[in-house]
């Protein structure tokens, strides 16, 4: 008491990477402290004498150098006087001066950290928690005593990741959500600190003597483990004596700060970006804004994005006053308007988004201005109380309700920004919700779909378990009344779940669970709440039951859904959701392999992720595809991608489509339905169908939203009155020909405009505060700038009459003239170090990329000629077009000094040793004992790389610098393409990413003009097509003589062509190449220069004929297999496995049943075996058969290691690549193309192309002719290509001097592998570039372990040098054999199933097919076409349905069955059949359309059709007259009805069978024995009411239509029964009755045939009062037990009293 302790103070700060020899940046700030103790607890604290030094540059060579000007700023508030509270070693409360920046209260702070210390007598090593400038953090104290000397050193060290209540600020990042569960490695930023004391004791009390600290920071971007960079902080507290006066008072008052937990405020002010002095913000943001638009229009647009951040800076600071006055000043200059609005959104301050309220508000920005500046100034605001009631203030404000897209964008921002405010919050405020729940009580008052979509999405943003009540009113789950909402509030519903479970996952688990397990919703409804049932990563439990569940789930788009989306999750790699893999794994395991084998036609779950453990990062692209029972393709579609890194994971991305109705519109309009007869019949009919209903109407509408950061930006809802209302806002009618009218009008006005978009992408910073009170900040910060200029002048002749029809295009011409000049730049800057708004120290990392083009050109489009023309002029100067460029510095500034700022690269002037070299100089004795890198040379040197001579090191061993161009020239056109390279960074001395991103790297795309003998004026692209396109070509080689070419005829037009073109010289040499393709192919064939083999490495020696290929073989008879296969583990593969016996070894089980005129040798030894592998080879080893060859013999079997003995097709393939037919000759061209460079004084310069078709009955061929204009040059370009008979496709391409330097060639075959029809895929290569084959080699390092992680096989074999082939054999309608041949690889797998199921008449053996018919390739298509659409088939007694389940019913005869119809409200067709009674084969058909009535039966074994009642004379074909076509034409021996307008596109009966096909469109649409035909295979038996029967003898009764037994031959009707079988509950009597009605005789009739049928029974006390009479249906009561019960099928009847 009373007494001053004077301690020399000295702290450290410095920023580096651990190689001490590169660029190091970092602050010291020497003081005197004096500390006086005024009470029991309060101290006083005064720091005399600060003097700040910077570090910039190479330690030693550069020094510390004092920041005088800066010293004596901090000085002026150090030297003041602070109090704290001190006792027993705790620092308590501090208190400082009112006026005291922050910024020194921390440096205080850090002082007084080093006092803080807790010490137990009774214990010398203990842990406890303690508190501290960082926060509270786990501490371990050892205290070693030297009693004898009084004095004691105490160490304590604290590891800074294992922190409570951690002094920590984020800020941009409330989207990165953190994985608390990750382990500690996963973290990239690690930290420790460690004290010492020394401490001298006597009776009186205990001195500091001195006490020294140490932090350190190891910051890994991409955590690796020796790519850290490093923050490393030092105190030194030494006591140098004490004094007798204490401390004076301080004069001013005190004021308290808080405790000893660092405090942030003002240094958050300054972004990552160079420091400003701010002294007057109003002069300083008009200067700024002046100069950032002048260096935009100058092209300087690094420093205009420099200056953007500076406005932005400088924005955060103005007032609303300052704001206001600078608006007036630049509100009427055009070019400033972008860059203010811009930065106003950006700086996210309480003013600015004031200031933007306002100006929407007056009306003072256009609606698009609005739009662009609304999401951004949500996005960027700082979510406190004021900027949240502005917020609300949006809502209500009436200029944001008239724009849809403004109130949608509003309110979906203000969720985002309640989401952001409560996620700091310890509570959220109930009225922050109001709004939206206001919102969402008034939607569903007024009915209104879209407020409620809107209120939903808003509450989705916001993610509050407080909204979880509202949100549940609209599941029919939790409320009946939801159950009338459309089917997309129910799904917008559980999506706005997703956030919730964020903060309450097992309150969302629950309910999405329920809402999964409700079969009464859409199926749709339930695919979402899986999604959002699996982002809660449930455990083990839950995800079992969702399994168990799918057993018995009668929805198979549900189940295909969930399997898909449990199996990609089972397989997943990413850490964070290892645990939820884990459960899914075991879950999936509980259901059999009928899911997995569901077609595309169900809903599935894509998947395509890769997570890195090294670098802990990792990306998710995910698909979600949800089909609708209504259409054939997604009806939903998810797509997302999140991404990972270190301990956190992000949802970048998320676009969502919907759509409902769309098949309406590729149908005829406009056909009235109601009006018909059939309409009427149906609705009747519906009616005696007990409980039938026809299906809701489908409004067509499409719907889709995007989300970035897993917050909604916006989302848009287009159904049929959003599209009128469109149109008639653009031509002001709903007709669509006045608006093509109105869009050309308005592009014949051309354009002219400059735009300008800049933005500020993100800004994402943490910090964390150092021992020293200064903190230590990553900051990365990122401004975009996209700019347009556009002038486009566009003329039209003849000009747009007010009688304008949409064809009149087709005769106009049009001259357009256009100059755009697009741009984007993009300039990241990141930062490493200490920030604050008096000096910065560390690292900074700027990217950038900048794009630039200019298109100049004039064009001329004559549409009548069908020519087109453009002009544009050449190269004239040095341009880039695109440009990459990155550096890194160490940077020092203070705001003193803010023009002298020090700046130093990574890198010293001089080299650095590399790792070789180092070793080197020591091996010499060059490096002296003790030097400082001799301990860190590794003993074993990695290989270097091999330098070619294009490229330039300034490096012996290493690559510290590196350069390399390319570059392309087109002399021709007077321009030349380069690709410039340069990099330097500091990876030779450790071999990390953050070593590469630690220098200078630049890549750049150059466009420079090429000095040539002549000037070229202009660069012109001519195309003709038609019959023009000759006389074009002849034109241009004349240079313009028009005489020539017009009134020849067309031989000597023909000839002039030829000669042109050099067709003969092509020609002439290709005659000469073709007579020397065997002993090519023989040298080629005895060589391995394959494609990814180098042309000069040694050959590998292999034989030259098969005979000695055999005999080698014999020799060694396990050759084949010594090499092992290569598997992927995780599929069923076994040789005996069930799933390869109906693919591999099925496709092999015939192979050894060749004919006795089989002559292959290496077949017959193969044969004559008896181990298995001979009996049935690998699939690998099989031949494929062409189609076209006739000998249908034995398979062969390739097993020779030489391919000198190629089949006969091979041999042809070589010949089709030199095929001397030419299509000139007899065709003339229909197009031709002249790209060609106009010169002032010579003639032009460039290429003509002329293209060739020729189209005949199962042939068309392509040939396409490229070549120079100028005659001295045989450079030229060929491609053939044609299809023959439909099996064959083949192409070549050459090109060369006279198209003979380099071929290429490729051929798609049809015909056998093995037993099963197949089809190849071949590519020959005579001779390629060196680039073709360098990509190739790449190419072929990846595809071993691409094709391993796939799943296939792999064998290692030699095969045809020259050439790959791709086999795909369809072994079943599902699955398919697949083997692909490469020179020295074979890559094959068996069973693969398909997406899409092909028709089992393609399984027939090709041999078997009559060879003239066409098929394969159109049979193909129409096959894949006719898969699409539903087929219902009755035969005899079989029924096969829409959705392909096949089943035994016998109809009662005379009997009227409903077949199929159309159950959507339109009411369009009936199809009824019933059996004749005469025989059990003869069916009858009736078929209702619009006002037609048609019977279709058998009469003395005759077809006969009746229209209407009227018998229909032989001549058909017959065809309706109605608006909706009907088309009854003779087919085969039946008749075929066509009526596509009504969905039927194919119906035929020839008396014993009956086919219907629908189009795709009618999908879900249909109901009938057919079935629904929406692939829900599991739910076929669903009788009129719904009701699922349970046998198909009760579906098909249950379509019987009844008649009047006095007017129709069916004696049947359908009757509730009561169970016969004496039923008792719990020992009570009871009767029971059936849920659905059963087949009974009429009144008067009695039953002469029966057929026993299983139905549900309701059963109630046997003293109830319920009783057939009156009750027409039960079903909707419980079905309490199942029972036989006999079907009435046929009835003999006595005479009836019927009405006369």
């Amino acid at each position: 008491m009373g007494k001053t302790y004077l301690y020399s103070y000295e702290s450290l700060i410095m920023h580096g990477l651990p190689d001490r020899s590169l660029a190091m940046a970092g602050v010291r700030l020497a003081s005197k402290v004096e500390i006086s103790r005024v009470s029991h607890s309060d101290h006083l604290l005064q720091i005399r004498s600060p003097k700040l030094e910077e570090h910039n540059g190479f330690w030693p060579i550069n020094s510390f150098t004092p920041s005088s000007r800066l010293s004596e700023t901090i000085a002026a508030c150090l030297s003041q006087t602070f109090k704290f509270e001190y006792t027993e070693g705790k620092v308590g409360s501090i208190f400082a001066p009112e006026d005291c920046p922050i910024l020194c209260t921390n440096l205080v702070r850090g002082v007084l950290n080093m006092l803080q210390i807790t010490i137990k007598k009774s214990q010398n090593v203990y842990e406890l928690q303690e508190a501290g400038i960082e926060g509270i953090c786990q501490t371990r104290y050892v205290i070693q005593d030297d009693s004898k000397n009084n004095r004691a050193t105490i160490s304590k060290s604290k590891d800074l990741t294992d922190c409570q209540d951690k002094a920590v600020k984020n800020l941009g990042m409330a989207y990165i959500r953190p994985c608390p569960t990750c382990p500690l490695k996963a973290r990239n930023m690690k930290g420790t600190v460690t004290f010492t004391y020394k401490i001298k004791y006597d009776d009186s009390g205990a001195s500091l003597m001195s006490a020294m600290s140490d932090q350190v920071y190891q910051i890994s971007p991409f955590n690796e483990p020796n790519g850290a960079a490093v923050m490393e902080a030092r105190q030194e507290l030494s006591l140098v004596g004490t004094k007798r006066p204490p401390l004076s008072a301080p004069t001013s008052q005190l004021q308290k700060q808080g405790s000893l937990r660092y405090h942030f405020s003002g240094e958050l002010l300054q972004m990552p970006i160079p420091l400003i002095r701010i002294k007057n913000p109003d002069l300083q943001l008009t200067e700024t804004l002046r100069q950032l638009v002048q260096n935009n229009e100058k092209g300087a647009t690094k420093e205009a994005s420099a200056k953007f951040l500076q406005i932005v800076q400088l924005f955060r600071v103005a007032t609303l006053d300052q704001i206001e006055s600078l608006w007036l000043q630049f509100v009427n200059e055009l070019p400033y308007r972008p860059w203010f609005l811009s930065a106003i959104c950006a700086a996210g301050a309480t003013d600015t988004f004031r200031f933007l309220k306002q100006k929407i508000h007056d009306k003072k920005l256009n609606i698009w201005e609005a739009a662009m500046a609304l999401p951004l100034a949500f996005h960027f605001v700082t979510p406190n109380k004021e900027t949240l009631e502005i917020a609300s203030s949006f809502l209500t404000c009436p200029q944001i309700q008239k724009v849809l897209m403004h109130r949608i964008i509003v309110y979906l921002g203000y969720g985002s920004m309640v989401n952001k405010y409560c996620a700091q919050a310890l509570l959220c405020p109930n009225e922050l919700l109001q709004p939206l729940h206001d919102l969402a009580t008034e939607a569903t008052s007024k009915g209104d779909a879209k407020d409620m979509s809107l209120a939903l999405k808003a509450m989705g943003n916001a993610g509050e378990p407080a909204s979880i009540k509202r949100i549940l009113k609209f599941l029919p789950t939790f409320s009946s009344a939801a159950a009338s909402l459309p089917n997309r509030i129910h799904v917008d519903a559980v999506l706005a779940l997703r956030k919730i479970a964020r903060k309450d996952p097992a309150k969302v688990r629950e309910l999405t669970l329920q809402v999964f397990l409700d079969s009464t919703l859409a199926p749709n409804v339930r695919m979402v709440a899986c999604v959002v049932l699996f982002e809660t990563k449930p455990a083990l439990p839950t995800v079992t039951a969702l399994a168990s569940s799918l057993l018995t789930e009668p929805s198979l788009q549900v189940a295909s859904f969930a399997y898909s989306h449990m199996k990609i999750l089972a397989a997943g790699r990413i850490p964070q959701l290892y645990k939820l893999s884990a459960a899914c794994n075991i879950a999936i395991k509980l259901l059999g392999p009928r899911l997995d084998r569901l077609s595309y036609r169900y809903s599935k779950v894509i998947q395509i992720s890769d997570y890195s453990s090294q670098y802990q990062a990792g990306a998710i692209w995910r698909v979600y595809l949800m089909n609708s029972p209504s259409t054939m393709f997604p009806s939903d579609i998810i797509t997302k991608v999140r991404g990972y890194y270190a301990n956190t994971a992000t949802d970048i991305i998320e676009v969502a489509f919907r759509s409902q109705g769309l098949t309406k519109l590729i149908r005829k309009q406009n056909i009235p339905f109601a009006e018909y007869d059939t309409y009427k019949t149906l609705k009747e009919l519906g009616k005696s169908l007990l409980g039938w209903k026809e299906l809701p109407p489908e409004d067509t509408l499409v719907s889709a939203y995007i989300k970035v950061l897993s917050q909604e930006i916006a989302f848009v809802d287009i159904d049929k009155d959003a599209i009128q209302q469109m149109m008639m806002s653009l031509a002001g009618s709903s007709d669509w020909q006045p608006v093509v009218k109105k869009v050309v009008e308005e592009f014949q006005r051309g354009i002219s405009g400059r735009w300008t978009l800049p933005m500020v992408v993100g800004e994402m910073r943490h910090i964390v505060p150092t021992i020293a009170g200064l903190p230590l900040e990553l900051g990365l910060c990122g401004a975009m700038v996209a700019q347009a200029a556009a002038d486009v002048d566009v003329k039209v002749s003849p000009p747009v009459s007010d009688n304008f029809k949409p064809s009149q295009l087709w005769e106009t011409k049009m001259d357009i003239h256009a100059d755009i000049r697009p741009k984007a730049y993009f300039h990241m800057i990141a930062i490493m170090g200490i920030n604050t708004q008096y000096f910065q120290s560390g690292f900074e990392y700027h990217a950038e990329f900048s794009a630039n083009t200019t298109m100049k050109f004039d064009a001329r489009i004559n549409m009548k000629e069908k020519n087109l023309k453009i002009e544009t002029l050449p190269c004239h100067q040095e341009v880039e077009l695109a440009a990459v460029r990155s550096e890194a510095y160490a940077i020092s500034r203070n705001m003193e000094e803010v023009d002298s700022e020090k700046k130093s690269r990574i890198f010293p002037k001089g080299e650095i040793p590399s790792t070789s070299d180092q070793l080197l100089q020591s091996t010499e004795g060059s490096l002296k004992p003790g030097s400082w890198k001799q301990s860190s040379i590794p003993n074993v040197i990695s290989k270097g790389y091999q330098q070619g001579s294009e490229e330039v090191h300034h490096n012996n061993a290493g690559r510290r610098f590196y350069a390399r161009r390319f570059c392309k020239k087109f002399e021709s056109l007077g321009c030349s393409t380069c690709l410039s390279l340069k990099s330097q960074n500091s990876a030779v001395l450790r071999n990390t990413y953050l070593h590469k991103l630690f220098g200078e790297f630049e890549a750049k795309i150059i466009l420079k003009p090429v000095h040539t003998d002549a000037d070229i004026e202009k660069i012109q692209l001519e195309v003709q097509a038609g019959s023009k396109a000759a006389s074009k070509i002849i034109e241009v080689s004349s240079s313009g003589s028009k005489e020539e070419g017009e009134a020849s005829p067309y031989k000597d037009i023909k000839a002039k062509l030829k000669k042109i073109l050099g067709i003969e010289d092509v020609f002439m040499a290709a005659n000469k190449t073709r007579r020397r393709t065997k002993r090519i192919n023989r040298e080629y064939e005895t060589a391995d220069t394959g494609l990814w083999a180098d042309p000069s490495a040694p050959h590998l020696s292999t034989s030259s004929s098969s005979s000695a290929a055999s005999s080698a073989d014999g020799r060694q008879p396990g050759d084949h297999h010594r090499k092992d296969e290569i598997k992927q583990s995780g599929k069923k593969r076994g040789s005996n496995s069930s799933s390869k016996s109906s693919s591999g070894s099925s496709a092999s089980s015939r192979l050894c049943s060749s004919s006795s005129s089989q002559e292959d040798h290496s077949g017959d030894r193969h044969c004559s075996g008896d181990s298995e592998q001979q009996a049935n080879p690998p699939v690998y080893q099989l031949l494929f058969k062409p189609a076209d060859e006739q000998d249908t013999g034995g398979e062969i079997l390739n097993i020779s290691i030489s391919s000198s003995s190629s089949s006969a097709s091979d041999e042809d393939f070589s010949r089709a690549m030199s095929q001397p037919e030419f299509l000139g000759d007899s065709k003339p061209p229909i197009l031709a193309a002249i790209l060609r460079a106009i010169h002032r004084k010579q003639q032009p310069t460039g290429l003509q192309l002329v293209l060739y078709t020729d189209t005949q009955p199962k042939r068309w061929r392509i040939q396409m002719f490229g070549s120079s204009i100028t005659g001295p040059s045989r450079w030229k370009v060929c491609a053939d290509a044609s299809v023959i008979n439909y099996r064959k496709v083949s192409g070549s391409l050459k090109w060369g001097k006279d198209c003979q330097d380099y071929q290429i060639a490729t051929q798609i075959a049809t015909g056998q592998f093995a037993a099963y029809p197949a089809m190849q895929m071949k590519l020959e290569w005579l001779k390629v570039p060196s680039i073709i084959r360098t990509t190739a080699r790449w190419f072929y390092s990846f595809l071993p372990g691409a094709a391993y992680v796939l799943g296939f096989s792999q064998k290692e074999q030699l095969g045809p040098s020259h050439q790959a082939t791709l086999v795909m054999a369809l072994t079943s309608p599902r699955t398919c054999d697949v083997v692909f041949k490469l020179p020295e690889l074979t890559i094959y797998d068996t069973a693969i199933s398909l997406p899409l199921p092909v028709p089992s008449h393609l399984g027939t053996p090709t041999a078997a097919l009559p060879s003239s018919a066409w098929k394969v390739f159109s049979q193909a298509t129409f096959s894949l076409i006719a898969s699409l659409k539903g087929h219902c088939t009755v035969f005899q007694n079989k029924i096969t349905t829409f959705n392909g389940v096949e089943f035994n019913y016998s109809m009662p005869a005379n009997c009227y069955h409903v077949l199929v119809q159309d159950c959507s409200p339109e009411l369009k067709f009936l199809v009824m059949v019933k059996r004749l009674e005469e025989s059990a084969d003869l069916t009858a058909v009736n078929v209702r359309l619009a006002s037609h009535e048609v019977d279709m039966y058998v009469s003395n074994g005759l077809i006969q059709l009746k229209i209407n009642g009227v018998q229909v004379p032989k001549d058909l074909p017959y065809a309706s007259n109605s608006a909706a076509s009907m088309l009854i034409s003779s087919e085969k021996k039946g008749l075929t009805l066509k009526a596509p307008d009504y969905g039927i596109d194919k119906l035929y009966y020839d008396g014993h069978r009956l086919e219907i096909q629908l189009a795709f469109w009618m999908a879900g649409k249909t109901c009938g024995i057919c079935g629904k035909y929406n692939a829900e295979i599991e739910r076929e038996y669903q009788t009129p009411s719904g009701y699922l029967a349970k046998d198909a003898v009760s579906f098909g009764h249950s379509w019987i239509i009844s008649e009047d037994p006095c007017a129709g031959a069916c004696k049947l009707e359908r009757k509730l029964v009561k169970s016969e079988k004496p039923i008792s509950f719990e020992k009570t009597a009871a009767k029971c009755f059936s849920v659905e009605p059963v087949l009974r005789c009429v009144k008067g009739c009695s039953a002469t045939q029966t057929v026993p049928v299983s139905v549900g029974f309701h059963c109630v006390p046997a003293d109830s009062a319920l009783s057939l009479d009156g009750q027409p249906r039960l079903d909707q009561k419980s079905e309490d037990a199942v029972s036989s019960v006999s079907a009435h099928t046929a009835c003999s009847c006595q005479q009836q009293a019927c009405p006369a």
